[in-house]
């Protein structure tokens, strides 16, 4: 995603759009799809934007603080559950369902990969699923 600062050539007003990606804008403004929100002109192009760089006043060392906290919780509770329940990777919910209608097969719990969906219907089945957020331990 790309945000880029726009100004109507018609009534001179100044504002923000998102974009995919850099080439986006071009393709939606020769296909006329870029508008102003003040006019309603197509007369729409992109205006000088200087990067956002982080200073010294913005950088909120408190939220650095924060996020490392909770980064460091998840691991925790990652260790814990990769040390008591067995992964079964994207069959979860097939092994979920297994798990739940016999009881039997499973000596330890289960995580592993599940569409939104998928654990939706699990849900509504009365089979009892949580998600959680997940850090790759690639990520640094």
């Amino acid at each position: 995603m790309i945000k880029y600062k726009l100004e109507c050539k018609k009534c001179d007003k100044k504002f923000n759009s998102w974009f995919v990606a850099s080439n986006e804008f071009e393709k939606l403004k020769k296909n006329k799809f870029i508008s102003c929100p003040f006019c309603n002109s197509i007369k729409v192009e992109k205006s000088l934007m200087s990067p956002n760089v982080i200073s010294k006043k913005k950088y909120n060392l408190k939220n650095v603080s924060k996020y490392k906290k909770i980064k460091k919780k998840i691991k925790e509770y990652q260790k814990f559950i990769k040390n008591n329940f067995e992964y079964v990777g994207d069959n979860f919910a097939y092994k979920a369902r297994s798990f739940h209608y016999n009881k039997k097969n499973y000596k330890k719990g289960i995580y592993g990969n599940a569409s939104m969906d998928e654990i939706k219907e699990l849900k509504e089945e009365g089979i009892e699923t949580e998600t959680i957020p997940w850090i790759s331990d690639k990520e640094n």
